[in-house]
């Protein structure tokens, strides 16, 4: 589809897909009207920030954002923040708001993101972790002395916040229901290397967690799991992961498997929407079939791929995606699927500055972590990307996978 050179485009989502489309569209050259929506009532800004910086008291949060606050209008774009996309109709080609009012649009673009994944387990007063406004509320926690904390999921975004509350003074408990804490993000020997970090600095870890109930204890609560354990504190963090914002897309007839459904261009199954970011299942570019991938990194390439097909200039997605994590001031980067090979080559030790960690499906690459060296990390992305066969002779010893990637091109 070509939008119209004076046509509009509505945008639902302000994060990082959202916006990087709206900045697409008119760094190449669409004329006409762009309308960015957003839930949130905060202008687009770094959600990265809201598991990290953000809990600092001292950072002052208009450095989160994304652009000054004049550079929407300076780019003609109609940012309207703290209203929603509350029903599609995709035949009249029109979006109802949750202000009461209508849009209608030469394309749709759902960047709509996320909400945070509950337990199913009531718990009072627990806190979750999506936006600038949940991080605020838990920062003005956080600055309590003594706080005792319970982080409930060992994920990224879990162990990010317990980094960030121990490092603010806080006494933090990770509650985990895996073995171990990233376990579906690093290999073994990384995320042991990294729990270790956590216990080193007097976090305490617990896994294999299944949190069947809580209730209030003394204005605490208190947290119980099938095995009888129990944990008391003064704040709960539930870190789960995160459910897609798919429903209106769903009541308006577009494929939804646990996100909207898109092809390589971005593509819903409905002509003239299009899906982008943490919302949108697309084909993988290393293996078969469809994912959904929750990264700052790949939405942004996401969102400007998906302006790129709306104007009729795109090609087709094949982003390797990757993340990266900071804690206690230590980044480890990941790219591809490192879960998903059937061997592992670890390069350095895993608790070091520096190191790389490898994962293969036979002769291919398909996975990479590594820490202190980020031009390795760029050259396992292109390996990954090109699925060019390996040879064993170049990953033994000391591997310099600049070279590799170099020799396969």
């Amino acid at each position: 589809m070509t939008v119209p050179a004076t046509g509009r485009v509505v945008i639902a989502g302000t994060g990082i897909a959202g916006a990087t489309a709206a900045e697409t569209l008119r760094k190449r050259g669409f004329a006409g009207e762009i309308v960015l929506l957003g839930a949130d009532p905060a202008p687009p800004y770094r959600r990265p920030m809201v598991s990290k910086e953000l809990l600092a008291a001292s950072f002052p949060a208009e450095k989160a954002l994304l652009r000054p606050a004049t550079a929407w209008p300076e780019l003609r774009i109609d940012l309207r923040t703290g209203v929603r996309v509350e029903a599609i109709d995709p035949d009249a080609a029109r979006v109802a708001l949750d202000d009461g009012t209508e849009l209608g649009y030469d394309a749709l673009l759902l960047a709509t993101g996320g909400r945070p994944r509950t337990l199913g387990v009531p718990i009072p007063g627990a806190f979750t972790l999506r936006d600038r406004h949940d991080a605020v509320a838990l920062r003005d926690v956080l600055a309590r002395p003594g706080v005792e904390v319970a982080v409930v999921g060992g994920g990224l975004i879990g162990t990010e916040v317990a980094a960030s509350a121990q490092a603010g003074g806080a006494r933090v408990t990770i509650l985990e229901a895996g073995p171990r804490l990233l376990d579906r993000v690093f290999p073994p020997p990384v995320s042991a290397a990294l729990e270790q970090v956590h216990r080193a600095r007097g976090v305490a870890v617990h896994t294999g967690v299944a949190v069947t109930g809580a209730d209030t204890v003394s204005g605490c609560t208190r947290l119980c799991s099938a095995d009888g354990r129990e944990w008391i504190a003064d704040a709960v963090v539930v870190a789960v992961g995160m459910t897609p914002n798919d429903e209106q897309a769903r009541a308006a007839g577009l494929r939804v498997e646990d996100g909207i459904v898109v092809d390589e261009f971005c593509r819903t199954s409905v002509p003239g929407v299009y899906a982008a970011g943490d919302v949108a299942r697309f084909p993988d570019p290393v293996h078969v079939g469809h994912v959904r991938v929750e990264h700052w990194n790949h939405a942004q390439s996401h969102g400007a791929a998906a302006a790129a097909a709306i104007l009729g200039e795109a090609a087709p997605y094949r982003e390797v995606p990757w993340c990266w994590t900071t804690q206690y001031g230590r980044t480890v980067q990941a790219a591809g699927r490192p879960g998903a090979g059937a061997e592992l080559i670890v390069d350095g030790d895993p608790g070091a500055d520096a190191f790389l960690a490898l994962t293969l499906a036979g002769d291919r690459l398909v996975g990479a972590v590594a820490a202190g060296r980020p031009r390795e990390l760029r050259a396992a992305r292109t390996l990954i990307g090109t699925g060019a066969g390996l040879s064993r002779a170049l990953l033994t010893g000391p591997i310099d996978l600049v070279s590799v990637a170099a020799a396969a091109a």
